[in-house]
């Protein structure tokens, strides 16, 4: 299949970059990021990735870390903007999905308002990543006939999420960004049904060579988190699919 060396000039990619390992991008991912004139990222987005860009490239870092973020959202839509009609071809990377609680759908109404062409290429989500890298299989007959994507943070700052329908039985619930509200998150998961002894975790830093993953129970969880001092990027998951983590833990034992 014959491809182009060049990319078309004032359009937007948007583009997932998996949750960190970069073998774990997809094909068109990596040609895209290799050919862009501009590389918008975010800090999720591990040097590995970013070195595959262009040496002329323009890569603008806009961070978005927890509770510090380098560039608002409303100027981080705005630069996509300008970079377009400035006739580059600007590659907007971020980490995991871009749809997965990524805001790329924010992203994407700015530049259909601003008349600027975009394509969407998915990542592979953190949920997915840090389930397989940490031997938790999502979902699994004898364990869990369904998994739910949840934000532990809300715009608005709150956790008012839909709690009876996320404390169920046979049942995987990931939850995006929730480390700071591991405790609210664990008082209300039991409030709301599931048992103290229920099987919690999280994966920091999944598919990354400094992966951690920290095994407790809903009762537990808040106070492993405060001894372990894990720090963001986390995810916390939750389900009796934990438990395999003994048996099917292939990469932190490699």
């Amino acid at each position: 299949m014959q491809v182009a060396n060049t990319l078309e000039k004032g359009k937007v990619w948007l583009v997932g970059a998996g949750p960190g390992d970069p073998e774990l991008l997809t094909v068109k991912a990596a040609r895209l990021i290799a050919r862009a004139d501009a590389l918008v990222y975010v800090h999720l987005v591990g040097p590995g990735i970013v070195d595959l860009a262009h040496p002329d490239a323009r890569r603008i870092y806009v961070g978005k870390e927890a509770s510090h973020h380098t560039l608002p959202q409303e100027l981080i839509n705005n630069l996509l903007v300008d970079l377009a009609r400035q006739g580059l071809s600007v590659v907007r990377l971020k980490g995991g999905d871009p749809f997965i609680f990524g805001r790329g759908g924010e992203e994407l109404e700015i530049l259909a308002a601003s008349g600027i062409p975009f394509e969407v290429v998915p990542g592979i989500t953190a949920a997915a990543g840090c389930g397989a890298y940490s031997g938790f299989p999502l979902t699994h007959r004898e364990h869990a006939q369904a998994v739910t994507f949840v934000t532990g943070h809300l715009k608005d700052g709150t956790v008012n999420l839909d709690w009876p329908a996320l404390a169920r039985p046979n049942h995987t619930v990931v939850f995006y960004m929730g480390i700071g509200a591991a405790a609210d998150i664990c008082r209300q998961m039991i409030a709301h049904g599931l048992p103290a002894q229920t099987p919690a975790a999280v994966v920091r830093n999944g598919t990354q060579a400094d992966q951690q993953t920290l095994l407790a129970t809903l009762g537990t969880l808040p106070q492993c988190i405060a001894e372990s001092s894990i720090k963001p990027p986390a995810l916390i998951v939750v389900g009796t699919v934990v438990r395999l983590h003994e048996k099917l833990n292939w990469f932190e034992q490699t």
